[in-house]
């Protein structure tokens, strides 16, 4: 599997796209704002020199597309123009630049999503300074891979990137004996879990030595994985998800719907790491301090919480295997064929349906907000 060729969330407007099918990303987003405000703050507090004064850089990396993928951009603008209002500041002009991999859907960020924010931005400038004005805020698409460089040195001031980290680069080499599982398990043999765990520490490092030439001294990174608070990477808390999908696809293999070894030869590229995991490469790379890093919890069902209560879920494995369906989908196609998804997410439906039906599980986040320091 090329991951970086395949991995992409489903693209569209249709039922099964991920802009249909992501409030769960959306709530995470959500509860990292106070984080992403104090970020942004301390970056506004410290910055001089006409360049920050007049411009600044803001880069989402991993932007996918639907509504969310502005939203956080949405709120960095937002406090950026509270606090220059409140410090009696001239307003920057913003360039904001969104990435994801060249298989991402960026027209319908830009045809359908990108003029609904601009006018919304164009309310917000009215409503809190009482000015009718178009703000100079400018957007461009860059594709590529952030385990390589993607902008100029010392170019960007602030970095931001949700539920994208914890993919990996390509599928881990050595992961033979993962029999029967499409991921880390409970029964996956330690050489998995170690060769998982290696190929996150080469692409998270690989990162942080981009991200740091491309970031101005003093700029700011907030970064959210799935991760998990035990030291084994074999957890429930956060291999659970994929294990109920291998449940699924085991019983087309015995059904003969897949072949046996087309099942085996078959990984997930993901890596849910530690605090502790995530600390121990920023600290090894040196490029950043560390401000803050927290975890949080997001309930698989987003209908359990209050984030909106006017929807009411009949089933919770529907909402979370359409979640997963769009994540997922195009590596599943890319190696078993379109033609079994709706077969393969039906069961999938009924096996999340089943574990939600019986026990309240969360997906663990991993929130670290960094300074660039060398």
């Amino acid at each position: 599997m090329e991951v970086m060729q395949v991995l992409h969330m489903n693209g569209g407007m249709g039922e099964t796209s991920y802009a249909n099918n992501s409030l769960l990303q959306r709530k995470v987003i959500s509860m990292t704002k106070p984080i992403m405000e104090a970020a942004v703050t301390a970056l506004f507090s410290t910055a001089t020199g006409t360049t920050f004064q007049a411009s600044i850089a803001i880069a989402d990396l991993g932007c996918s597309t639907g509504p969310n993928t502005l939203l956080a951009v949405s709120e960095i603008i937002s406090i950026m123009i509270d606090l220059c209002k409140a410090t009696e500041h001239e307003l920057p002009e913003f360039q904001v630049l969104l990435n994801d991999l060249p298989g991402n859907d960026f027209n319908t960020i830009f045809s359908s999503f990108l003029p609904r924010f601009q006018e919304k931005l164009s309310e917000q400038m009215k409503s809190k300074n009482g000015v009718s004005t178009m703000l100079p805020c400018f957007f461009s698409g860059v594709p590529g891979s952030f385990y390589e460089r993607l902008f100029p040195r010392e170019s960007l001031h602030l970095i931001h990137s949700s539920y994208s980290l914890h993919w990996l680069s390509q599928v881990p080499r050595g992961l033979e004996g993962n029999k029967g599982n499409i991921y880390m398990a409970r029964s996956s043999p330690p050489k998995v879990l170690r060769a998982y765990y290696e190929q996150f520490q080469r692409d998270f490092s690989t990162f942080l030595e981009c991200r740091g030439q491309e970031l101005v001294m003093g700029g700011r990174m907030v970064l959210t994985l799935v991760g998990r608070r035990s030291d084994d990477p074999s957890s429930k808390e956060c291999c659970y998800i994929w294990e109920l999908l291998a449940i699924a696809l085991n019983e087309m293999v015995s059904e003969g719907l897949i072949e046996e070894e087309k099942l085996d030869s078959f990984n997930i590229p993901f890596y849910t790491p530690s605090p502790k995991e995530v600390q121990r490469e920023v600290q090894r790379q040196g490029s950043f301090s560390v401000d803050c890093l927290e975890v949080s919890e997001v309930n698989w069902s987003v209908f359990d919480t209050d984030f909106n209560p006017n929807v009411v879920s009949e089933d919770g494995g529907y909402s979370m295997a359409g979640c997963m369906r769009a994540v997922a989908e195009p590596l599943l196609v890319d190696h078993f064929g379109e033609e079994i998804m709706d077969e393969v997410f039906k069961r999938y439906r009924a096996q999340l349906a089943d574990c939600m039906s019986k026990e309240k599980i969360a997906f663990v986040n991993v929130i670290i907000s960094l300074k660039k320091i060398a």
